[in-house]
């Protein structure tokens, strides 16, 4: 065998230290322990720039979160929504319009900045996960038996519990490792990968704590995902934020890169996917989604406006499978992007050289089959 392939097998084998053996060292956890003055600091710091955006007045701002929660909680209700949803929105809406009929400005600003301050508040508490020293360890074990499963031979029996060699040469990782590692001990890492799998978050975490000795990684997950109760159990003390994708109103979007700023501002690693969402193709992003991305740079602006002596460090990574467990799935949505554009090209080119329309509903009857 050739010396540089000898060398390749060598590092894939080797096992990095932990470079903070003391879990409550993490940077995580120690956000963690501080929950309501992260959650406090989050409030202050979205009610500033809306503040800056709306100039001072949050009547219209408000008046669309309040109606676009109405049409989600209608529309599109979730098993993991809190069950007093509906009469929150309610007891809101009721407190502006009570400020209105006023016409004092003082006491309508101050109904404004109260129900905005509630909103926030309330946004904050979702979003914002813990860090769980115990329920880590254990997950540990829990991924170690798991990825045995999947990632061994077919066939071949294994132990679900036991010793870690098996994994060792089944997830490689590639790289400057050692470079990464200083980087983690000099300023705070950003870890920007390729989405391809559900499993990619979880993989990732795994990767970088049995690979590389890096500390926990912050990381979004889908409030949809915290339907399924062990799911939830994990992901809500193991560091993870939750995302709520129907929410596209301005207060959450504020209140949630927010968020992001200050955890990274305070040292926490982070984990963003700038393609926004898994890959149904199978290729890797071209377009990147720059939303939760661009506060690592609000993050750096604030650490140098307050001399912090610390610096943000963003590492592209690329993800490789020969399969993933939801690739049916994912395919079966490709195909059908794929058909909905032939389907609009086959009418665009009826329309330019005139062919009949039974023609066209012929030809787009066997493109949708």
């Amino acid at each position: 065998m050739p010396q540089n392939d000898v060398r390749l097998m060598e590092d894939e084998l080797q096992l990095y230290p932990p470079i903070l053996p003391n879990l409550e060292e993490w940077p995580i956890y120690k956000l963690s322990l501080e929950r309501r003055n992260f959650i406090e600091e989050i409030i202050r710091q979205t009610i500033t720039r809306l503040e800056e955006k709306n100039h001072g007045d949050f009547a219209e701002v408000l008046a669309k979160t309040i109606y676009q929660e109405r049409i989600r909680m209608r529309e599109k209700p979730w098993r993991v929504d809190p069950p007093n949803e509906a009469t929150f929105w309610k007891k809101l809406r009721q407190r502006l319009e009570e400020a209105d009929k006023t016409q004092n400005l003082n006491i309508v600003q101050h109904a404004q900045q109260e129900v905005l301050s509630k909103i926030i508040d309330r946004y904050a508490e979702e979003i914002v996960g813990s860090f769980v020293p115990e329920t880590f360890l254990q997950a540990r074990k829990i991924l170690t038996a798991l990825f045995k499963r999947l990632l061994s031979k077919r066939g071949k029996k294994t132990q679900s519990w036991g010793k870690k060699d098996q994994l060792y040469h089944r997830i490689k990782t590639y790289g400057d490792l050692e470079q990464i590692r200083h980087l983690a001990e000099k300023g705070t890492v950003v870890i920007v990968p390729t989405h391809f799998s559900n499993l990619d978050s979880v993989l990732i975490g795994y990767a970088i704590d049995l690979k590389v000795g890096l500390p926990s990684f912050s990381y979004g997950a889908g409030l949809n995902l915290y339907n399924f109760g062990p799911a939830a159990y994990f992901m809500n003390r193991l560091g993870a934020y939750r995302v709520d994708r129907r929410k596209k109103n301005a207060v959450y979007l504020e209140t949630l890169k927010s968020m992001s700023t200050i955890s990274i501002e305070k040292g926490t690693h982070s984990l963003f996917f700038p393609g926004g969402t898994r890959s149904r193709s199978g290729q890797s992003e071209t377009r990147l989604k720059l939303g939760l991305l661009s506060t690592v740079i609000e993050a750096q602006r604030a650490i140098c406006e307050k001399g912090i002596d610390n610096k943000i460090f963003v590492v592209p990574l690329i993800l490789d499978y020969h399969f993933v467990l939801e690739a049916r799935y994912l395919i079966e949505q490709h195909l059908r992007e794929i058909g909905k554009e032939n389907i609009w090209r086959l009418k665009i080119t009826q329309k330019v050289s005139g062919s009949s329309s039974s023609s066209l509903s012929s030809i787009t009857t066997r493109a949708l089959k």
